[in-house]
């Protein structure tokens, strides 16, 4: 315990501003707590981004001391007061912009705010601002401090720290790098683009602060490791059709494509034929072609289908086929049933006549019962005698 980190990460609106501080207390805190820390003459409230070793590990890539005796100090663990002071100090800030600017443009000075931080306790505001030259902004702060009764911060930032406090979507669609990771802003120029064979066109290579994207120097060391393998001083290439000039290097197919003045065809050559003809240009022998690479894609080319005008060619044949089937099928069940709703008060009519011709007359009937009785008594055994 005694050789573990006492000093914490803790980030301050959203993680726009971060710092360490000493915890000096006997809490262990963990990553994503609110505490409260020393701050201008009160406190601040703070978020826990980062506890332990990993701490040692960017105070030396900022170059902090870990015994700074400057460094301020963790108070306690925020309590509700601490958490209901800072969001009403908190919902002061976009209104305090609004006022901050027009102030700022009554006195006409070539600078904008950006965002206005206010401190936990509501004693110290810290203004950011963008200006291109210096500004003298003395009356501004007498102003400030007027206003709104607070101890008034100047700070000045450049653009691209106002586009990670700002936020947003990039290109590639994804949140940008200044918001989210991205910590050290390092200089971009078009000499980067250059290398990665990228067209010189600003509105694609500019981010959404103005300058050129950050992103641009990922993998320029990649690309600067690549080229190496490519001669040097062979942006033109002397043949017997003229002059050839380098276009672009393709570090992937290890090629270099050139044109000749006469036409506007691109030639991809290898780098030994390149070195070659070089060589020959600086004997004085000029070779009488390029001897281009012929190139084959292994992706099976896509044939496109050709386009067919089909207006008025279209047949309703098929269609005419089908409502005539459809209707004789609908005709077929309807006419069973007709026949059975026709047949059935003939039925009940045959009934009569069918029904009289079938009765017998009552002495038949009582004939035949006694025929049928005298069947049953003949089929009658005789009694036994008992014994």
């Amino acid at each position: 315990m005694d050789s573990s980190c006492k000093v914490m990460e803790v980030s301050f609106n959203n993680g726009s501003r971060k710092d360490f501080y000493r915890n000096v207390t006997l809490h262990q805190f963990e990553k994503g707590e609110l505490i409260s820390v020393e701050g201008v003459s009160g406190f601040d409230v703070g978020e826990v981004s980062l506890t332990g070793e990993i701490v040692r590990l960017q105070m030396k890539k900022r170059n902090v001391k870990e015994d700074n005796p400057e460094m301020k100090k963790v108070l306690r663990r925020a309590s509700d007061r601490d958490i209901e002071v800072w969001k009403q100090n908190k919902t002061r800030e976009p209104e305090a912009i609004i006022r901050s600017r027009a102030m700022a443009r009554q006195l006409k000075l070539e600078m904008k705010i950006s965002e206005v931080e206010m401190q936990a306790d509501g004693r110290k505001a810290t203004f950011f601002y963008i200006a291109d030259g210096r500004v003298d902004f003395r009356e501004l702060i007498k102003l400030y401090a007027g206003e709104f009764k607070l101890k008034v911060e100047m700070r000045q930032i450049g653009a691209r720290q106002e586009s990670a406090k700002v936020g947003g979507i990039g290109s590639c669609g994804r949140e940008l790098c200044c918001a989210t990771w991205l910590t050290d802003f390092k200089s971009v120029n078009t000499a980067a683009a250059r290398y990665q064979n990228l067209s010189i066109n600003q509105s694609k290579l500019s981010g959404q602060c103005g300058r050129l994207k950050c992103c641009l120097n990922y993998e320029l060391d990649t690309y600067l490791d690549a080229l190496q393998h490519f001669p040097d001083n062979c942006e033109t290439l002397q043949v017997a059709k003229g002059t050839a000039n380098l276009i672009k290097k393709d570090i992937f197919k290890n090629l270099m494509w050139y044109m000749l003045p006469d036409s506007s065809k691109q030639y991809p050559l290898t780098i030994e034929r390149v070195r070659k003809i070089k060589s020959l240009n600086e004997q004085g022998v000029i070779p009488g072609e390029l001897e281009a690479v012929e190139l084959t894609s292994s992706k099976p080319k896509e044939v496109e289908p050709e386009f067919v005008d089909v207006v008025g060619q279209i047949s309703l044949n098929s269609l005419e086929k089908a409502d005539k089937k459809r209707k004789q099928q609908r005709q077929q069940q309807q006419r069973p049933q007709q026949g059975q709703q026709g047949n059935q008060p003939n039925r009940q009519q045959g009934r009569g006549p069918n029904q009289r011709g079938r009765q017998n007359p009552p002495g038949g009937q009582q004939g035949g019962q006694g025929g049928q009785q005298g069947g049953q008594g003949g089929q009658q055994r005789p009694p036994q005698k008992r014994k």
